[in-house]
């Protein structure tokens, strides 16, 4: 066992540290992430993106595919975000070497002789699996040093449940490891002191909580529920569609977390993912989608300025922690509310092992678990 996956075995089982304490990056790899907008890569323009701390240099086809290949050149290391692209193919602005932009296999070198035998076909530069999801461009993460599966699972698409619905989408960077963006993610604690707002919660609304999480593949949910009572954006839900509120909080590794609400004809589904950089940078995507179609016009406006509202508040949060962070405390999890992300630690240290080995995935939770807090 590698010495990151032992370390986060360690947390799993002690329950009383708050990150991956090792001398590798931490990261899970063979995932699909989100590199960019799908909007940022238009004509023959070469954006760049870094995940997994992997420099990516992305762009679209003369016939509209996204494609993805690792920004440096296979022969002198220069980006080839430098080069020029010309529909097909990228060329490297030092030396001319160009590269399929589908399979980035060279197709020249332009400095070859009639005499050279070099095989240019068998030369590649790195080159990463690529699709589009709802405004997304996706990159599938390969182990360094390994092969890309034949039979890949298809890039992760936010729920909707009619034909007519609105999306928007909302970002933000935040200076921390992903382990310690995604336990924030999921943290229930927070919300009174971190979101305070006339229109979310306060401190004076603090009251116990009983929630009810079940295992799924790679992850964990929060089973069916009334959303909180004293919280505007549900309530207003509730007004336009007449009938009571429901909602389904998942997690799924490696870093996403979904939610479903539903209040009679009316849904409302998001997707927050939070997606490694660098070991010291992240970044959170927020996608949302509903079918309020009639309310349209109102809704877009008010829903930006809230969510854009409480990312920032997160962001804030998370910049404070990382001045805290720097110094290497000592830190501690807690029943109940800090056990969603215990479970997080035990899922990627099993999933660690489970690679490892060979073996089946162990999952951390046996059943249907409770948990009490107040928030």
């Amino acid at each position: 066992m590698s010495d990151a996956t032992q370390t986060v075995s360690q947390i799993a089982d002690s329950g009383d540290r708050g990150a991956v304490r090792d001398d590798g990056a931490g990261f899970l790899w063979d995932f699909w992430y989100p590199a960019l907008r799908g909007e940022e890569i238009t004509g023959r323009k070469l954006a760049t993106a870094m995940l997994l701390e992997v420099p990516l240099v992305l762009g679209r086809t003369s016939d509209g595919k996204a494609f993805a290949m690792r920004d440096s050149c296979p022969h002198r290391g220069i980006p080839l975000s430098y080069g020029r692209f010309d529909g097909k193919a990228v060329e490297c602005s030092y030396h001319g070497w160009k590269f399929d932009a589908c399979s980035g296999q060279c197709v020249e070198i332009p400095s070859l002789s009639t005499q050279d035998k070099l095989r240019v076909e068998r030369i590649f530069a790195g080159h990463y699996p690529c699709e589009e999801r709802d405004g997304y461009v996706w990159v599938y993460m390969t182990a360094p040093g390994s092969r890309t599966s034949a039979n890949l699972p298809p890039a992760p698409q936010l729920p909707v449940f009619s034909d007519k619905y609105k999306i928007t989408r909302l970002a933000c960077d935040i200076p921390a490891h992903v382990d310690q963006g995604i336990i924030g993610l999921m943290d229930p604690a927070h919300g009174p002191f971190v979101h305070q707002s006339w229109y979310w919660r306060s401190r004076h609304s603090i009251h116990e909580k009983e929630k009810h999480f079940e295992p799924i593949p790679l992850g964990f949910r929060m089973s069916k529920h009334e959303p909180s009572s004293n919280s505007a954006p549900y309530k207003l839900l509730r007004y336009f569609s007449g009938e009571a509120t429901s909602t389904i909080i998942d997690f799924v590794l490696p870093n996403m977390r979904l939610e479903e609400i539903r209040s009679g004809h009316l849904w409302f589904s998001s997707r927050a993912t939070v997606t490694p950089v660098r070991r010291d940078l992240s970044r959170i995507d927020f996608v949302a989608a509903w079918n309020l179609v009639r309310w349209m016009p109102l809704v877009v406006p008010i829903f930006r300025s809230f969510a854009g509202k409480f990312l920032r508040q997160d962001q804030l949060t998370m910049i404070q922690q990382a001045e805290g962070l720097k110094y290497d405390p000592r830190l501690m999890l807690i029943d109940d509310a800090d056990r969603p992300a215990k479970w997080y630690f035990a899922l990627k240290a099993n999933l660690l092992e489970a690679r490892r080995s060979g073996a089946p995935m162990a999952h951390p939770m046996t059943g249907p678990v409770t948990l009490r807090w107040r928030s």
